[in-house]
């Protein structure tokens, strides 16, 4: 009895916390299909009287959305192979490699996760500034392909694998790229497949960086397109809430295939140090 009650009041607390998290989304959702009278009418209007769809129009019209949306894929996806690629070397030299310093050179690593991204960005301008890639997308991709989370994820999970595999695979005559490339890798898809969308959904919310880095529309990303929404002498809600919506639709689509991926990914693997 006791159990069913805990059950039932878990569940609860679940939908509770489900509906507080879902009900900005779905009021953005909403506005953004409501004509300006309709926003602004008391008391308010949480439900559409018709599919207004000239907020949508409009959002397209004011700024490059669809260029927008474009350059966040073309740089998310370009960051998340990048990342996927060299943690997964990275993290299988720690596992698999004895050399000379690997502890210290592990702990060197994961100590930059302690680094806050704001305190290497001017440097990291200057940097990208000195190779003149400012408004492009090495400077979007580029600072970005490595990261120590990463790292440290893959290499939890690479810890999980027996030892004895890789040395039968020596023996067999497999060296340690076809061991990688043939047997960890494979095995290692739902680490990758969790690290891949975690990556994916933390460039695609990126804001200062590419605020600071490019200038031009050929190249800004849909966070820095959203602010162009927002006009001092003309508040328009409903516009901006379009343009919200469109930002956030294909992020949500990742995150909704992705997140068995995410789920065992992060739950897989990570005991042994």
């Amino acid at each position: 009895m006791k159990k069913n009650i805990g059950k039932i009041i878990l569940y609860i607390v679940n939908i509770v916390l489900g509906i507080i998290t879902i009900a900005p989304i779905l009021y953005a959702l909403a506005i953004s299909f409501m004509p300006p009278d309709q926003i602004f009418s008391y008391p308010p209007k949480l439900i559409p009287k018709e599919l207004y769809l000239k907020n949508y129009l409009d959002a397209l019209n004011a700024a490059p959305i669809i260029k927008f949306i474009i350059n966040s894929f073309v740089v998310s996806l370009g960051v998340t192979a990048g990342v996927i690629i060299t943690s997964c070397l990275a993290a299988f030299s720690f596992s698999f490699f004895n050399f000379r310093g690997k502890k210290i050179l592990f702990v060197i690593v994961i100590a930059t996760m302690m680094i806050p991204a704001e305190s290497i960005m001017i440097s990291n301008y200057l940097t990208v500034g000195s190779f003149g890639w400012l408004d492009s997308y090495k400077a979007l991709v580029i600072p970005y392909l490595s990261a120590a989370m990463g790292v440290f994820m893959m290499r939890q999970y690479y810890l999980t694998l027996p030892k004895e595999l890789y040395e039968a695979a020596k023996i067999d005559g497999c060296n340690s790229f076809k061991f990688f490339t043939r047997i960890v890798f494979p095995m290692s898809r739902p680490i990758v497949g969790s690290l891949g969308v975690y990556t994916f959904l933390v460039t695609w919310n990126q804001y200062l960086w590419p605020l600071l880095v490019t200038s031009k529309d050929s190249t800004r990303t849909v966070q820095i397109g959203i602010s162009m929404l927002q006009f001092s002498e003309n508040q328009s809600f409903g516009l901006i809430m379009a343009g919200i919506v469109m930002v956030l639709l294909p992020s949500i689509i990742i995150f909704i295939f992705g997140q068995k991926q995410l789920i065992e990914g992060m739950t897989s693997g990570a005991v042994k140090g």
